[in-house]
């Protein structure tokens, strides 16, 4: 058994748009690196963070990383430690997924120095552990299809991909701004019309089932967010203008990624995404922003051990 073992999580489109919390899918783009060895004493130890200019907590509780593999130690009852080394390649207060990103690749490391390696759905409760360390809250969005790859349905105990057709991609485009997740979340405080929760419900509900039967038409109707999105625009300087770009060259729906400032597409092909990409950075340009655009297929790639 290796002394140390390399794993790679991919970035993720939090909430997708219409299941706030529950829904999300991975990409094809950055994502963080975690370098993780099993030591003798009884703990986590954060050895090392690179990648980032903030100055991120290096105590193991404070730490999504250092907290999944506490819950890990725990939940398994281990007699040995961690070490962890991180190496951040998604970009802090993003709606990208990196805090996410951190805890699922250190798992997925420290998963395989285990003599008896855990499934995904095992390691999910302590990636959970992990995420709630930056949200504040159990949410499995982005650390579901980081573990599965893919599009993912994450309840608080249980996970299910949901089947998308290959030729199906996602637009993502990061702009240079940073929004922090608590600051999102305080935006969604206050009351709720009945009428908006039925309205989401139906059209997190068309998504699903288009995505199931490789229906675009039945997503391009429910690919729309009426509950989250309105409140969190005004944070975004230029969404409208980016949001109005990405429908100009047909997507089927667009939204914030996660908390923001990113911002996604679905389009039915990746000739029209990289139409799109163009045209979206091209907004944010607009509205003073310079921006990255990262074109995938929403059936993204899982967390994975490198060699």
């Amino acid at each position: 058994m290796s002394s140390d073992i390399r794993a790679f999580s991919p970035a993720s489109v939090g909430n997708a748009g219409v299941g706030f919390d529950i829904l999300g899918h991975s990409i094809d783009g950055p994502g963080d690196l975690a370098i993780v060895r099993r030591i003798a004493e009884p703990t986590v130890r954060i050895a090392a963070i690179r990648g980032t200019t903030v100055d991120l907590p290096r105590v193991a509780e404070k730490n999504t990383a250092g907290m999944a593999l506490l819950s890990l130690r725990e939940g398994l009852g281990l007699e040995h430690g961690f070490e962890i080394e991180l190496e951040k390649g998604i970009p802090l207060g993003s709606g990208m997924g990196g805090s996410a990103a951190s805890c699922v690749a250190a798992l997925v490391a420290a998963n395989a120095l285990l003599a008896t390696p855990l499934t995904p759905e095992q390691l999910y409760p302590h990636a959970l552990a992990g995420e709630a360390v930056a949200s504040g809250s159990l949410h499995g969005d982005n650390v579901g299809p980081m573990l599965l790859g893919g599009l993912v349905l994450a309840t608080k105990d249980a996970l299910v991909r949901i089947p998308v057709p290959a030729h199906w991609h996602c637009v993502l485009v990061h702009p240079d701004a940073v929004l922090e997740t608590r600051r999102a979340r305080e935006a969604l405080k206050g009351h709720y019309a009945l009428g908006d929760f039925v309205a989401q419900s139906a059209n997190l509900a068309l998504v699903l089932a288009g995505c199931f039967q490789g229906d675009v038409a039945l997503v391009r109707r429910g690919l729309s967010d009426v509950l989250v999105e309105p409140r969190r625009a005004p944070l975004i300087t230029g969404f409208a203008e980016v949001k109005t770009a990405a429908l100009d060259c047909n997507a089927l729906g667009a939204s914030i990624s996660g908390a923001g400032p990113s911002v996604f597409a679905w389009f039915e092909s990746r000739a029209d995404a990289e139409a799109a990409a163009t045209a979206m950075r091209a907004a944010f340009a607009t509205a003073g922003f310079a921006s990255e655009s990262f074109v995938s297929p929403i059936a993204g790639p899982a967390a994975r051990v490198l060699p």
